[in-house]
This record gives structure tokens, C-alpha cells and sequence, in this order.
């Protein structure tokens, strides 16, 4: 079995907050090299100076994972600056909620081109010289979403299914060859989707903002929300772990 990379070179989309943005610390803190792609440039420039402050190499990358031309140019770019991709985290995506007969086309495919199209691209971008080079990692942030059906977020649920399977099928074509394809599958998380959701169900039931929240994390199994960190911690977790390959890891509170 090919060694990993001293130290391996990683891109993690969606890395300019919340969840993205403690992944890429965290696989610095193990020693990554980290482009840190998203689509707002301030977001990537801030999260890359952090990641560069804990002594790694780091780079800034606009990039909308939905566009098959930027993804390529992105990653030579990558490769350019930092070395091949060796580790893929897929964390961009979107998450927005509407009653099934709401949910209009252009909702329905937004959730699908962001949440399973980008990272299908993405993939197939920096795959096939992982299986050359005989390692490497890819790492799909879906959600429990993408393994149990929700009301009121169709399109979001349908394209983390989406995720989930694509993870699985890939996991099952890369088995053996020194790559590993995993999905972390978190609960509702401390992050602006759920403070956003927070807000709108605030206006639209008359609770306060704190009881919308207590509503949210009361989704969860465990009835708490999921802290970044944790998610972040089972990405470094899997970076160095040879064995777990087509697993859909759950995150819901209850550890």
C-alpha cells in the first residue's frame, strides 16, 4: 500500500465558514497543506490566513464547484501552487426549506446542481490522479438528512441522498486501491443555515430567536446542536484511518 504524503495537500470547498472553514484548521493541524475554496473572496482570503498561521501552506480560491471550467482551473491551480489534491473535502452546499408544493424547479435543481453536481465534479477532478499516485481521501459533508426523510426540505434531503449514494458507489470503485470515499452525515449544526432557519421560523411563529434554535437542536437525536468542531474532528480523524471506506458517519448529538 502506497504511504500517505508527509504532507498531504488538500482542498475543501465551502471553507470560508462555519463548517468548511474548521475542517480546513483541522487538517492543517495534521499537517495539511489547504486550498480553501468558496465562492466569496474575503471568506476564503480570511479562513487561508488562519489555516497559513498554523504553519502549513495555504491558498485562497474563488470557485463555484457547480462550474465544470472553474473546477478544472481551480485544481490546476492547486497543483500548481500546492502539489496535486491528496485529500477532497466536499462541504459546499446549500440548504433552504419549502413545502413540497412550493418547491419550484428552480429550487429543486439548485439544491441538486450545488449539493450532488459539484461534488461529482470536483471529484472527478482530482480522482483518477489519486488512483495513479495510489492515495488519497475524499470526504463528503452530507447530512442525516441524506439517509432519513424530512418535511418541508424535499430538495435539500433529495440531493444529500444523492451525496450519500454517490459516496457509497464511489467507495465501492476506488476499494482496494489505496483511496478512501466516506460521507460525514451531521444533524443540525451551529452554523448560519440553522441561524438562518432560526430567524425565519422566529418571524413567522412569534417565538424568539433563542426558542427557534431550542426548536432545531430538538430535531437532533440528541437534542443539541452539532458543534463545527466535531464534524471537523471526524474529517481529521478519517484523514489518517486506511480502513473506513463507503461509510456514512453520523453525527446527531447523542455522543
Amino acid at each position: 500500500m502506497t504511504p500517505a504524503p508527509a504532507q498531504p495537500v488538500a482542498l475543501v470547498t465551502g471553507a470560508g465558514r462555519g463548517i468548511g472553514r474548521e475542517i480546513a484548521l483541522a487538517l492543517a493541524r495534521e499537517g495539511c497543506h489547504v486550498a480553501v475554496a468558496a465562492r466569496t473572496a474575503a471568506q476564503v482570503a480570511a479562513t487561508a490566513a488562519a489555516v497559513g498561521g498554523l504553519g502549513v501552506k495555504a491558498i485562497p480560491l474563488v470557485l463555484d464547484v457547480t462550474d465544470e471550467g472553474a473546477v478544472a482551473r481551480g485544481v490546476a491551480a492547486i497543483a500548481a501552487s500546492l502539489g496535486p489534491v491528496d485529500v477532497l473535502v466536499n462541504n459546499a452546499g446549500v440548504a433552504e426549506s419549502a413545502p413540497f408544493a412550493k418547491t419550484d424547479a428552480a429550487l429543486w435543481e439548485r439544491h441538486l446542481r450545488v449539493n450532488a453536481t459539484g461534488p461529482y465534479l470536483v471529484a472527478r477532478a482530482v480522482l483518477p490522479a489519486m488512483l495513479e499516485r495510489g492515495w488519497g481521501r475524499v470526504i463528503n459533508v452530507a447530512s442525516l438528512a441524506g439517509l432519513v426523510g424530512a418535511p418541508y426540505v424535499t430538495a435539500y434531503t433529495a440531493s444529500k441522498h444523492a451525496l450519500v449514494g454517490l459516496t457509497r458507489a464511489l467507495a465501492a470503485e476506488v476499494a482496494g486501491r489505496g483511496v478512501t470515499v466516506n460521507a460525514i452525515c451531521p444533524g443540525f449544526a451551529a452554523t448560519d443555515i440553522v441561524w438562518n432557519g432560526a430567524r425565519n421560523i422566529a418571524a413567522q411563529t412569534g417565538k424568539s430567536f433563542e426558542e427557534a434554535v431550542e426548536t432545531l437542536a430538538r430535531l437532533n437525536p440528541g437534542g443539541r446542536l452539532i458543534e463545527p468542531a466535531e464534524i471537523a474532528a471526524v474529517a481529521a480523524k478519517l484523514l489518517r484511518d486506511d480502513a473506513t471506506n463507503g461509510d456514512a458517519i453520523v453525527l446527531d448529538g447523542t455522543a
